[in-house]
């Protein structure tokens, strides 16, 4: 697909993020790659995947456009989601159709800016779609004048200048929409099917659901806490 067959395919349609972490019980490729097919199967028009070896197994069961990230720590940065060119590379490699990476004002790994960092990604792959995921609209703002193909609000809520904010995000998305010219993907907070219509109406392009389809020890943790409201 070209990038704009494959941004025309996403828009207006539901993105399932199809990710588990090793400390979750559905820690695998190959339930990642089933949940995917599910999702598939329920209309999803895309996937959001963590790990080469998950964005791998998801590729052979469903051709569907993948936003492609990689989970790494450092020890000398707070950043997480695709933070080197190391990680960048690997995605690369593995034939994402969008990579997505934190896009926040915080230093990354060997103390780079994330301007500078972007700037080499970009030369370094010039045809590439990337997805910012950022948590405020100087973000936002910032990612557009590098040249990210798609603003996502992943990370609102999530740094220390964010937190409490409601999610889903409208306010920020609406802000996006209306302030800055690069399409939006809503993502975070959307838990029931009226938050997905509601992004949609503050100005989304595209959105991202995860843990409220793919996730069942969190969607249970959940229905008991309300079990634990009513005693």
């Amino acid at each position: 697909m070209t990038n704009k067959e494959i941004l025309d395919k996403i828009k207006g349609g539901l993105i399932v993020s199809c990710q588990a972490l090793p400390t979750e019980p559905l820690y695998d490729s190959y339930i990642m790659s089933k949940m995917a097919w599910a999702a598939y199967l329920g209309g999803a028009v895309g996937i959001r995947a963590n790990t080469v070896v998950d964005i791998l197994a998801i590729k052979e069961k469903v051709n569907l456009p993948v936003i492609g990230i990689i989970k790494a720590e450092y020890e000398d940065s707070d950043v997480y989601i695709t933070p080197t060119m190391k990680e960048v590379d690997e995605l690369m490699a593995a034939g994402c159709e969008i990579i997505a990476l934190d896009a926040t004002n915080r230093v990354r790994p060997g103390g780079i800016s994330f301007e500078d960092f972007f700037k080499e990604v970009r030369k370094k792959y010039p045809d590439q779609l990337f997805m910012a995921d950022t948590s405020c609209f100087e973000e936002g703002k910032l990612a557009e004048a590098l040249g990210f193909d798609l603003i996502g609000t992943t990370m609102a809520g999530y740094t220390p200048y964010t937190k409490g904010r409601k999610l889903p995000d409208c306010e920020l998305i609406k802000r996006y929409a209306t302030e800055l010219h690069t399409p939006v993907i809503a993502e975070g907070g959307i838990w029931v099917p009226q938050d997905l219509v509601d992004v949609y109406e503050a100005g989304a392009f595209g959105a991202v659901c995860g843990t409220a389809i793919t996730r069942p020890m969190d969607i249970t943790k959940r229905f008991v806490k309300a079990l634990e409201n009513t005693k």
